[in-house]
Order: structure tokens, then sequence, then C-alpha cells
């Protein structure tokens, strides 16, 4: 049976920090999922949301994966597609744990917005203080549980801090609705990301965006 038909019954156990996201999207929003892997979250939001679900995802076999589970998945790469998308296409558009591994991560962020209302984008905090910690006493590369890659094998190109990512909202003109602190798993901390204690204490962030 695929994911798409499969009944409402108990929600199934996602990754805590997917159940995040899929937490802050209404039911029935039209939703992109860029960079959606093999579909686990549009799977969930497909199922339990009702949402009119799409995704992107640059890996072949993963594409494969989610069409096999019936999900409207299609290969593509978010830095140069989500052009061919019209402006205000969807009323959600997600980017999980990938700004870091773009190009050009501000160029993605103003797609994000053109093409949805709003945009859910989380990622790994290079501030945090493990992270500082290994640079300063170890004078190497970290390797953590947000940062499991050696760095000559990571995707990531473009690490930031929460504070950069706050700062480049602010050169954008881009309006923070909402800004959550989560430690390895995804659990949320008992602050804002937008506080200050975020920088040095979240492992992950995760914000909702829209145009200010």
């Amino acid at each position: 049976m695929s994911a798409v038909n499969t009944p409402n019954t108990a929600p199934p156990r996602i990754r805590v920090d997917l159940q995040q996201v899929a937490d802050l999207v209404p039911a029935g929003s039209r939703v992109l999922d860029v960079g959606c892997g093999d579909g686990t979250l549009l799977a969930y939001l497909t199922r339990f949301k009702q949402v009119d679900g799409r995704g992107l995802e640059l890996s072949m076999s993963k594409v494969r994966a989610a069409v096999s589970h019936g999900l409207p998945v299609i290969q593509g790469n978010l830095e140069t597609d989500l052009s061919d998308y019209p402006a205000g296409a969807f009323d959600y558009v997600i980017l999980s744990q990938t700004l870091q591994a773009t190009t050009h991560p501000r160029k993605v962020m103003e797609e994000l917005l053109r093409v949805g209302k709003r945009a859910i984008v989380s990622f790994p905090n290079f501030g945090h203080w493990r992270v500082r910690l290994s640079v300063m006493f170890g004078g190497r590369m970290p390797v953590t549980a947000m940062l499991s890659d050696k760095w000559f094998e990571t995707p990531n190109i473009h690490l930031c801090t929460v504070s950069d990512f706050i700062e480049l909202c602010k050169l954008m003109n881009v309006r923070i609705e909402a800004g959550f602190a989560l430690d390895t798993q995804g659990q949320r901390l008992g602050f804002a990301a937008t506080d200050r204690r975020a920088n040095l204490m979240s492992e992950q962030a995760l914000f909702v965006l829209t145009r200010a």
C-alpha cells in the first residue's frame, strides 16, 4: 500500500526534528519539500495533515524510493530548479538540514520565499559550544552528532551560526515568525532561537520565515 493511501491510524515515528517541522504545517496546506530525501516528511504530511504536497530531490535513488511510495517527487537541483516554480505557488516551502550544503544560500532563501508564502528552514548550528571547544582546543574541524562527517567528506560548504542566520534574515528583510532552538535529537530547548543563548547552546535551529 502506498504512503499516500494509508489510512489515518496512529502516526508513525519519524525523526524528532522532522516532527518539529511537521507540527508547524497547518492541515490542508500546499507544501513543497525541497531536498525531501526519500519522502519521509512528505509522506507524513500527506497522510496525517492532508497537505497538497510536492517534493524536489537531487538524488535519483531517493526520488525512486519516494515515488515507489506514491509520492509526487521529482528529481532536480534546488539551486537551479526552484526558478521553474511560479511565485506564491505554495503555502509552505520546507528546507530541512540542507541550507548549509548549498552554494548560494542567500539566493536559495530568496527563491524559497518567492515560491512559498512561508519558508520553514532548519540547519546545524556551527556556534554550539562543543564546536567552539573542538576548534579552540583541538585545532581541528569539529565532528559532532550534528556535523558527523570529516571535513574532507562533508557536503556542508556554508556552515553558519544561529546569529549568522538571523543577521542574513535582517539583510534580506525577511521576517522571523518563529524560531526554535533544538538539541541534537531535535527536541526544543527552553528558549527561542532568537534568544542569545541559542547561538551557544542549541545544536540545531528551526525557523519559520516570511517576507516582511
